[in-house]
């Protein structure tokens, strides 16, 4: 009797290194406010924490944009700020604020934080029960921010433009702040290790705030974290692709694409996908980089903006996405249209 083949799912094909036209697709943060189902079960439920805390909720909300729009990828709806709530920071979302995290630590003393792994459980039952109940033909993506980006929000306890506190922090006193992302390294790295355990196929971690560093100080804080976590993950699970999205590293997306380790690179809407193509080494997954303010115009501009992205990366693997996350007065019938034009082939 033959061996039954085994066939990756599409976005995990190109993960890997193949070439897919139409190209795979998912959206950062397409579970969330701008549908229905959404909103309707998260007015049921309560707040944001208490969704994501809920691993049947959890896994309901992952699912939902995939019943609507046949996305390739089902990424874990949670939050990147689970890790320092679990390394003993107190964690709120606010109704109409952003998150804050309690005490904030911008006077260096980490001692407070002791990491309760038991804090994830949670979360990988939400990735179980999603990967158990999705068709094998969709990626299960599990995520977790970047140290830097982390630990913006640790020190200052909440967002901010420029990141001031922290930058300042890691100039005046470097030692104390490696320490810092330290912990956040070991605790990803576990966090990331049990999402894969439970079922993730691939992973993303997301730096935001990479866009506000100096070049010095880009290679400290985001290139050397994140090659850190890439090379204790491939460690542990060496066949689980690596999505690597420094927003906003511009002119440094080179240097973290050839540095870190990853196998792909998500782009984000600044970036010029053509640029990009020529500086990125070839064969490199690329992930990318649709405005989600065209998404949002929707008609010819998002078309405009479609056909050209794809041209640009028509020449190595691609996954399709936004720059960032989709913005919650999206309308429905853009993202649809959106799927339109990408089940097209060039």
């Amino acid at each position: 009797m033959a061996e039954e083949t085994h066939i990756d799912p599409p976005l995990l094909a190109v993960l890997k290194g193949e070439r897919r036209d139409p190209p795979p697709v998912w959206l950062m943060r397409q579970a969330g406010r701008y549908l229905p189902e959404y909103r309707a079960l998260r007015a049921e439920k309560g707040g944001f924490l208490e969704l994501v805390y809920d691993s049947d909720a959890a896994a309901e909300i992952t699912i939902q944009p995939l019943r609507r729009f046949g996305m390739d990828g089902a990424i874990l709806f949670s939050d990147i700020l689970i890790v320092p709530h679990a390394m003993g920071q107190g964690l709120t979302f606010g109704p109409g604020e952003g998150p804050q995290l309690t005490p904030a630590l911008s006077d260096g003393d980490f001692s407070m934080l002791e990491p309760n792994p038991l804090h994830f459980a949670k979360i990988y039952e939400t990735v179980a029960k999603v990967r158990k109940a999705i068709d094998p033909k969709v990626t299960m993506l599990g995520f977790a921010g970047s140290p830097w980006t982390i630990a913006t929000y640790m020190v200052a306890g909440h967002g901010s433009k420029d990141q001031a506190e922290t930058r300042r922090l890691a100039y005046k006193d470097p030692a104390r702040f490696q320490a810092l992302i330290d912990r956040i390294v070991a605790v990803t790295v576990d966090y990331l290790s049990g999402q894969i355990e439970a079922g993730a196929q691939a992973i993303q971690l997301f730096d935001s705030w990479a866009g506000t560093l100096s070049p010095a100080q880009f290679e400290r804080w985001v290139i050397a974290p994140n090659a850190d976590i890439v090379g204790r993950l491939m460690v542990r699970h060496p066949d689980v692709p690596i999505i690597g999205f420094p927003k906003g590293a511009g002119a440094k997306l080179a240097a973290y694409a050839a540095e870190t380790g990853v196998d792909a690179v998500g782009l984000d809407e600044t970036v010029d996908p053509a640029w990009a193509d020529a500086m990125l080494p070839p064969g490199m997954p690329v992930q990318g980089n649709l405005d989600p303010l065209a998404l949002i115009a929707g008609g010819e501009a998002l078309e405009q903006a479609v056909a050209r992205i794809r041209h640009a990366l028509s020449g190595r693997p691609h996954i399709f996405n936004l720059g960032h996350g989709i913005l919650q007065d999206t309308p429905i019938a853009h993202v649809e249209h959106l799927f339109e034009l990408l089940r097209k082939p060039l």
